[in-house]
């Protein structure tokens, strides 16, 4: 775990000089992916095998749904998914030393999962970029990392950027992380992290407050992924419910 720590204190501020001086957070995308990702990945002796990249359109707005197992999807998904990206992070990552540095710098989406108004003012604010910039986004619908490598019920508030925004919805599985880098657990081993890109959705087909029935489709989609990676799936649950679908009072999950 130490190797990671340092990979990513000594790359990380390379990618903000990047950014200052070319002035484009795309630039630092590249990075995450050419250089900071890989050399994480090696360090930790993590191998990552990709299927379904016919499917990554680098010149088409996208969001990519992904289930979640642990933290090192993340570098991982950088490498598996060579498109212009930016991640749907939770607020708190903000104040994470370094990082949270970074993810502002870059763009990436930071989203108060505690206060609904705002939630919903940093998707709205994201769909806008998304259509102006054509830049891709990638969420964890589950909201959480599964803490058994089943894929737990989608939230709804993800998908709604999707329609405002009518971009294409791309299911992702990615299966082998949660054995590399456990839940709740700094140890990594090393091992082969699988990802597989499903075939793009159409939102056009969905009407456009049908949030519930596109993390539907999209979180079966992402199942039958995981199966086919040899993963344990998921339960035919619905979606997960968002704040806005609760009454007022309800105290109910947060949007990611």
């Amino acid at each position: 775990m130490l190797a990671v720590v340092v990979v990513t204190g000594v790359l990380l501020p390379f990618a903000g000089l990047a950014i200052l001086l070319t002035g484009n957070s795309s630039s630092a995308s590249w990075f995450a992916r050419r250089l900071w990702a890989p050399a994480l990945l090696f360090v930790a002796g993590a191998r990552v095998e990709v299927e379904g990249t016919e499917y990554l359109d680098g010149h088409r707005a996208t969001l990519y749904a992904c289930n979640h197992q642990s933290s090192i999807d993340i570098p991982a998904l950088f490498v598996a998914l060579a498109v212009d990206l930016r991640f749907v992070a939770k607020e708190q990552l903000r104040w994470v030393p370094l990082v949270g540095w970074y993810i502002q710098m870059a763009g990436h989406i930071l989203v108060d999962r505690s206060n609904r108004a705002r939630a919903i003012a940093s998707l709205d604010r994201a769909a806008e970029r998304v259509v102006r910039r054509h830049i891709s986004l990638i969420v964890f619908p589950e909201g959480t990392r599964s803490p058994d490598a089943r894929i737990l019920p989608f939230k709804r508030g993800p998908f709604g950027l999707a329609l405002r925004a009518q971009i294409p919805v791309v299911p992702v599985t990615i299966e082998g992380s949660a054995r590399v880098m456990p839940r709740r657990s700094w140890r990594i081993r090393p091992g082969v992290i699988r990802v597989r890109i499903g075939a793009p959705l159409d939102v056009s087909h969905f009407d456009a407050e049908d949030r519930a029935g596109l993390a539907r489709v999209t979180r079966d989609a992402v199942i039958q992924g995981s199966l086919a990676l040899g993963g344990l799936g998921g339960p035919p649950e619905e979606a997960a419910p968002t704040r806005a679908d609760m009454p007022a009072r309800s105290p109910g999950p947060g949007l990611l």
